[in-house]
This record gives C-alpha cells, structure tokens and sequence, in this order.
C-alpha cells in the first residue's frame, strides 16, 4: 500500500467514527447542560466550596467565577511545582524554578499546556496527576462553560441571565469529560501505553551508559490530555513517545479524541438554540477548514523533491517510521487547529509550507474545529462578524438567530478578534528586536523567525505545542509565553461573555424576506472566506517573513 493510499484511509476512517460520535455525544452534552437535575456527588461538591448551583448568574458574575476560579488554580499549581522537592512521590525531583513554575501554571490553568521542561526529568507523581492532571479536566471544563454561557444568550431572551458558572463547571467535569477519558485510558492501556506508579529505572546500556525511564500514570493524563484537547504530554516527546502512543492504531485514536468533543458541541450548540441546521452550518464550516488544511499538508509534506523523498515516500525528517507522512500531517492539523498542542513528530522538520500550515492552523484562532468550547464560541464570533458583513453589502441591520448585531455587539466581536494577534505580533516584535532572545534560536534566517512565531502564536492561542529548535526555558521565554497565554485565555473569556449577556437582554427579532439565512450554503461559504480573509490580512506580513519565505526558497 503506498503512504498517500494509507494517510487518505486514516482520514476516512476518522471521519467515520467522527461521525458515529457527532449525534449521540452532541445530545448527550445538550442534556448535560439543560438538565434541572444534580447528581449526588455534584451536591456533595457544591456543598464543599459553598456555591448554589440553582442561583442564575449574569454575565459579570459568571466572569467573576471564571477568573476566580482560574487565579486559585493558577496559585495552588504554582506552589505545589515550588514545592515538588518535599513532596512524596517527587522522584528525587526538586522545586520548579519561580520563573518556569509560573509558565507551567498559566499554561495548564489556561488549556494551553506549553511545557519549556523535560516532564521525565522535571516532574514527580504528585505533580503529574495532582496537579497538571487535575487543571487538564477543569482547564477544559471551564472552556465548554463559556462556551455554554454564549449559547445560552442566543437562546434566551429578555434577560441577562446565562446560567450558573460552577454548576456548568461541575457538570463539565464529572457528565462528560471524565467519564469519556476513562474509557479513552483503558483502551489507551490495552493499546500498551504504560499506567504505574514505578519510579526511575534504567533500561540496558547504551554506548558505555545506561538510559534510565521513570513510569507515571501515563494512560489516564493521555486520555484527557486529548479528551480536553490539552495537550500537555507526561515526556518530552509528548505523543511521539512509544509509552504515551505506541501504535497507529493508539495514535489514530488519539487524534479521535482530540477532535470529538470540538465537533458535537456544534450539535449542543443547534440543540440548544432550537435549530439543528444551524449547527450543522457552523459544523460544515469547521470541517471545510479541517480538511482543506489536511489536504494542504499531505500534499506538501507527500510532495517529492528530490531522491531522499522518494526513497523515503515523503519529508520523513522529524517524523515516526510507526506513523508515516499521513498520520502525521492529519495530527499534525488537527493538533494544530484545535488548541491541544500535543505532537506526533516535530513540527519544525517539516517543509518550510508545512510548518508554516501548522502556523496559520493556529493564527485562524483554533476555531476548525478549535478547543473544548474555545473552539465553538471563536466560530461564533467569526460568524457574528460574518453576519456584519453581509448586513454591509446590503445595507441590512445584521442578524444572527434572531437576535440584531448592533454597535455593542459588533465592538465586543471586533475585541475578540484583535486581542490575540495584537499579543502574537507584538511579543514576536519584540523578541526579534532584543538581544537576549534571539540566543535561543538553533536556526537564523527565516527558520528561526519561524520559532520565534511559532512559540507566541502558540502560546497566545492557548495552543501549547513547539515548533522544535527554540529553547523556550528562558526567564524571557517563561515570563512572556506566560504572559501570552494568560491574556489570551482570559481577556476573549470577558468579551464572549459580555457579548451573551448583550444578547440573552435582546427579544428575538422575527424573520423576514431579507433576513439572512445563516443555516444554508452560502452563509458557511461566507463564513469560510471571511475567516482566512481576515486571518490573512492579519497576519501575511509575518508569515511572509518565515514559512513562506523559507518554502518558497527550498
């Protein structure tokens, strides 16, 4: 079987069980957060932190619980990496360093998952499921909350009222996110990934050496660390690693995982705003931008230039022989274009149009189909803008299911879509521009600003993976990527959620002759140009500088 045969059945094969997935997951999250209802070990939670889940909350106090929550996590998961060495189950391990600790924490707290440390030599047990584990689950709790909360304000009307924040929280985490990373870790163990407690153990002797591995709890942080489209791996070579993905078979379903949650919630989204051709119309302008990328990838990475590519079926640098060129480029975007970050192969062995599809998979905003939530209400906002500029060309008040796009609404829209170029831009800016940065580039010239980009566009996008090649674990690097992450999780969070209790205070508007139909074709045609317009115009220069330049001269 050739490699292109065998990385197109990979995708048909994912498509399938994508599908199977979509209806019965997309409903079941739906009821998740309609139901009136609470589970016994719910109340037991609400009653240990003191919170009512029955007391509706608009939206700045549904902010306030997101931040709250959020600068506790950060804190707790800070101290407990500061004081790794008196821990049990450390492993021998000592404290974090203050400026990689706090890195580490933004980076968990926000589901953007970086990591500018070796896991195998940095972090002991109690860390590992403790603490990363634990933000892995309500990192993307949190996202699916928000998310829920912009839903809720297209539905309702007349009120300002989104929902209880800890409830969505509560119920995020116990109905759907742990229940499907349980099965997803037992097949991952069946699939021989690794799951102990084992300390450090050397393994055979290795050029006069020994090699030494420690074990972890590695198949249950695997499971949601791509359940929670996190990212973050328990080793260096994070899913490229034999213990965390040991076959194709373990790395196909990983990428399953990655994806099926960010896909049904665009059934959630249509269950729950009445219209299921309206989620279908947002899902087919995810899957249009998903697939066109793949397809974008595998063609340049299958492309064979030369006699070492066509010995070797495709760019094969950087990436496992267990894989291939296919399987790659499919994790590879779908990594990419959802905030997990987690990796298969380097992403800075590929070719130079390669990688730099891996850079605007992130830049378009991790919206095809995006995170767990972030995804679904960075669609929104892209498809309110689209909605905008329709009601442009026909000079028609804009609306979007039922409710008018006005000045507010648009300003909160526009807001969303700056804040996270602005930090990529600038923090890039200014990394180029001093001295002490550029020391971290393996690569001059158009590769290392690819690096460079790479990282903040990562970081800022509550990505979490590394192009390879930069070393990131700088008081620099740390402090700002830290930085960038926390204003690119959070300050989005406070315009999403304003924009839903704009919305939940509108009355529906009735439609008319003239008003747009957003669940048909054209409107997911609409949708799709104006993300890679907008994407484009924004962020050409600085790609024109890096991957393109660097494709274009190979």
């Amino acid at each position: 079987m050739s490699p292109v045969l065998a990385g197109v059945l990979q995708l048909l094969a994912l498509i399938a069980a994508l599908a199977l997935a979509y209806v019965p997951l997309g409903d079941y999250m739906a009821k998740v957060y309609s139901s009136d209802k609470h589970w016994r070990v719910e109340k037991w939670i609400y009653k240990g932190i003191g919170a009512n889940p029955n007391t509706e909350m608009r939206w700045p106090a549904y902010l306030r619980g997101v931040l709250a929550f959020s600068a506790v996590s950060v804190l707790f998961l800070y101290l407990l990496q500061r004081l790794q060495g008196h821990l049990p189950g450390s492993l021998g391990f000592s404290a974090i360093d203050p400026d990689q600790a706090f890195n580490t924490a933004a980076s968990f707290v926000t589901n953007t998952n970086w990591q500018s440390y070796y896991g195998e030599q940095a972090m002991g047990h109690v860390v590992q499921t403790g603490g990363l584990a634990v933000q892995n689950f309500v990192s993307a709790a949190v996202g699916i909350a928000v998310a829920v909360a912009l839903v809720r304000g297209f539905s309702r009307s007349r009120t300002g009222e989104l929902g209880n924040f800890w409830a969505d929280l509560v119920r995020g985490t116990i109905r759907i996110l742990l229940p499907l990373s349980v099965v997803a870790a037992i097949i991952l163990v069946a699939c021989g990934a690794i799951q102990n407690f084992s300390g450090i153990h050397s393994v055979g002797q290795f050029m006069g050496g020994s090699q030494q591995w420690n074990g972890g709890a590695v198949a249950s942080q695997e499971a949601i660390k791509e359940v929670g489209t996190n990212g973050g791996g328990y080793f260096n070579a994070n899913s490229a690693h034999p213990f965390e993905n040991p076959t194709p078979f373990s790395n196909l379903f990983e990428i399953f995982l990655l994806l099926v949650i960010p896909f049904a919630l665009t059934r959630t989204f249509g269950r729950m705003v009445g219209s299921l051709k309206q989620g279908y119309a947002i899902l087919a302008t995810m899957a249009t931008i998903w697939l066109g990328f793949i397809a974008l990838m595998m063609w340049t990475e299958f492309a064979h230039h030369g006699p070492a590519f066509q010995i070797a079926g495709g760019a094969m640098e950087g990436k496992e022989n267990r894989f291939g060129v296919g399987a790659s480029s499919i994790f590879a975007v779908s990594t990419t274009l959802t905030s997990t970050g987690a990796v298969d192969s380097f992403h800075s062995s590929f070719t130079g149009l390669g990688g730099g599809i891996t850079i605007l998979s992130m830049q378009l905003g991790e919206i095809a189909p995006g995170g767990t939530g972030s995804g679904l209400y960075g669609m929104l906002i892209m498809a309110i803008i689209a909605v905008f500029i329709a009601g442009l060309m026909v000079g028609r008040t804009p609306e979007y299911l039922g409710k008018k796009i006005g000045t507010r609404e648009i300003k909160f829209a526009a807001c969303y879509i700056l804040i996270t170029p602005a930090l990529v831009l600038v923090f890039t800016a200014a990394a180029m521009a001093l001295p002490t940065p550029g020391h971290s580039m393996t690569n001059s010239g158009a590769h290392g600003f690819s690096e460079i980009l790479y990282a903040y566009s990562s970081g800022a996008n509550n990505n979490g993976s590394a192009f390879a090649g930069l070393n990131a674990d700088t008081q620099w690097f740390n402090s700002t990527i830290g930085i960038a992450m926390l204003l690119g999780r959070f300050l989005p969070m406070v315009f999403v959620l304003a924009l839903a209790g704009s919305l939940a205070e509108q009355k529906p508007v009735p439609a008319t002759a003239g008003t747009l139909r957003t669940e048909k074709p054209l409107f997911t045609g609409l949708l799709v140009g104006a993300i890679l317009i907008i994407t484009g115009l924004t962020y050409f220069p600085a790609l024109a500088l890096g991957p393109l330049a660097e494709g274009l001269a190979s």
